[in-house]
């Protein structure tokens, strides 16, 4: 089945591209990375500012939303850009606060852009990164889950770095208001899971997106034996199964967003994020050694395509998830 986008929502993705694009989102990134948060976050209003983080949300309470088609739109162009953040769970937050009192308090703000979310589970229980919060130190409100309650944790503990420099990861500090609990919190902290993991796979496709784009136009230029490396047919193979990787990733996310079924979601997740794994691992090996290094911009992408690979959801528990449905 073919997913086509309509005029509109082509329209999104473009101003979205142009608005990135003029940020120079590379030295963003690398600015978040140590620490500084104050690119980021003007960056982070003019995204708001587009409606992004009003998608995820209602009517009701200043968004526009749930529109998950749009989401994955507009998420494909952030993993394009690498946009530093913690932007998955502040559009997975709202489905935590559905509470009409929780909601009325805190959707507002991350409809704005003025509240930056983060979520963690201290028990495990939860698809998270080892019960790490993303970006603890940015965020405006730290949603902690334990032990089927939900709550405002009042600070976090040390930054900890992850394989991508840009995604911080801290533990929420113990205590705080507790802001719901029951069996309402393990039905919304699955339907959060859920919204998490469709951004995720958007922002995976778009990321293994760019690491194609720049790698193709690398190997037009890089040369060896008196002829560029791209007119190899090994190079060929190599990126044709890449883009092929991709391509298949697509119809998955946006036939996922139109369900919002968890185990077509769980396959999306699984499959573009595995696209953007295999087409990191080829761009590594087509730039040679100067993809190793920290200083080239590729390595920002390299490095989020394999913390994605991971993020709500390792590929094994998003598999089984496919199969048990």
């Amino acid at each position: 089945m073919r997913f086509l986008l309509d005029d509109e929502q082509r329209a999104f993705a473009h101003s979205l591209d142009a608005l990135l694009t003029a940020a120079d989102t590379p030295s963003v990134v690398r600015s978040w990375g140590a620490g500084d948060h104050t690119a980021g976050r003007a960056l982070w209003s003019r995204i708001a500012d587009a409606g992004v983080f009003a998608l995820a949300i209602p009517e009701a309470y200043e968004g526009v939303g749930p529109l998950p088609v749009e989401l994955a739109v507009a998420f494909v162009e952030l993993g394009r850009h690498a946009v530093p953040g913690p932007l998955v769970e502040t559009v997975a937050a709202p489905a935590l606060l559905t509470e009409p009192g929780l909601a009325k308090r805190f959707l507002p703000g991350l409809a704005s852009g003025e509240t930056i979310a983060t979520v963690a589970a201290t028990d495990g229980s939860y698809a998270l990164e080892d019960s790490y919060a993303l970006d603890g130190d940015a965020a405006t409100t730290l949603l902690a889950l334990d032990g089927g309650g939900l709550r405002l944790a009042p600070g976090h503990g040390p930054v900890r770095t992850s394989i991508d420099p840009a995604r911080r990861l801290t533990r929420p500090a113990p205590g705080g208001e507790l802001l719901a609990t029951g069996p309402q919190v393990t039905a919304a902290a699955a339907h959060s899971l859920t919204w998490a993991r469709l951004a995720t796979a958007a922002q995976a496709l778009g990321v293994g997106l760019t690491l194609l784009d720049r790698t193709v136009a690398y190997v037009k230029q890089r040369s060896q034996f008196g002829v560029p490396i791209g007119s190899f047919q090994a190079v060929k193979h190599r990126l044709a199964d890449a883009k092929v990787a991709l391509e298949f990733a697509r119809p998955l996310l946006f036939g996922a967003a139109l369900t919002m079924d968890p185990a077509d979601v769980a396959a999306a997740k699984v499959t573009a994020c595995e696209a953007a794994y295999t087409t990191a691992r080829t761009a590594l090996q087509l730039h040679g050694a100067i993809g190793y290094t920290a200083e080239y911009d590729l390595s920002l992408w390299l490095t989020k395509a394999r913390a994605l690979r991971t993020a709500w959801g390792t590929p094994g528990e998003c598999r089984e998830m496919v199969l048990n449905s």
